[in-house]
């Protein structure tokens, strides 16, 4: 993000210089790029909440292009996302994969570009070392989260939990169409 240039508006205030996401910002539009995590979420979190203040029924798009990250962090952002009173858009631009792909189906409009795609599959952990006992207690919290994620996704694409669950078994990508009919997106976009 070093090489975003900076724009220069005229405002009444005079000459007014913005990095190009200040500027899409004040459009009300919001960029969830890279990993999900802490900063990230953060950040984004803070957007939202600011533009719901300001305007509490304009929409706000969010273009993600996210190969997936932290659970706990992407689950505070998509309950941000559906406790605020502003609609959220979402469009995909690259690959919206693992937790960056529940973010963008949860989008009350879902847009995706027609070269993106989509991946989901179960949520993963790290290296898991220890006790018997402690591995045991990792894999059960794995399952919960699994059906977490699985009831998510199944409530924004009109699939049955056991459809999510078969599908995340592996690794599942979509292509933009492929996704529209799976019901992770509403619909190809040709501009943004």
């Amino acid at each position: 993000m070093n090489n975003i240039p900076n724009i220069v508006k005229e405002t009444s205030l005079g000459l007014q210089r913005l990095t190009i996401p200040e500027a899409l910002f004040q459009r009300r539009e919001v960029q969830c790029m890279g990993e999900i995590d802490r900063e990230t979420v953060c950040g984004l979190i803070l957007q939202l909440r600011y533009l719901e203040q300001e305007d509490g029924k304009a929409p706000i798009t969010m273009y993600i292009n996210s190969p997936g990250g932290s659970v706990p962090d992407g689950l505070a952002l998509y309950d941000v996302m559906k406790s605020i009173s502003c609609p959220v858009r979402t469009v995909c631009v690259g690959t919206a994969a693992s937790m960056g792909a529940v973010l963008f189906l949860s989008g009350q409009e879902r847009y995706i570009l027609p070269h993106s795609q989509v991946m989901i599959h179960d949520p993963l952990t790290g290296n898991v070392g220890g006790s018997a006992l402690k591995i045991a207690q990792v894999s059960r919290e794995l399952m919960k989260v699994r059906e977490v994620m699985a009831e998510i996704i199944a409530q924004h694409t009109g699939k049955t939990p056991a459809e999510i669950l078969e599908r995340t078994a592996t690794d599942t990508y979509f292509t933009a169409q492929e996704a529209v009919d799976f019901g992770l997106a509403d619909k190809i976009i040709y501009e943004i």
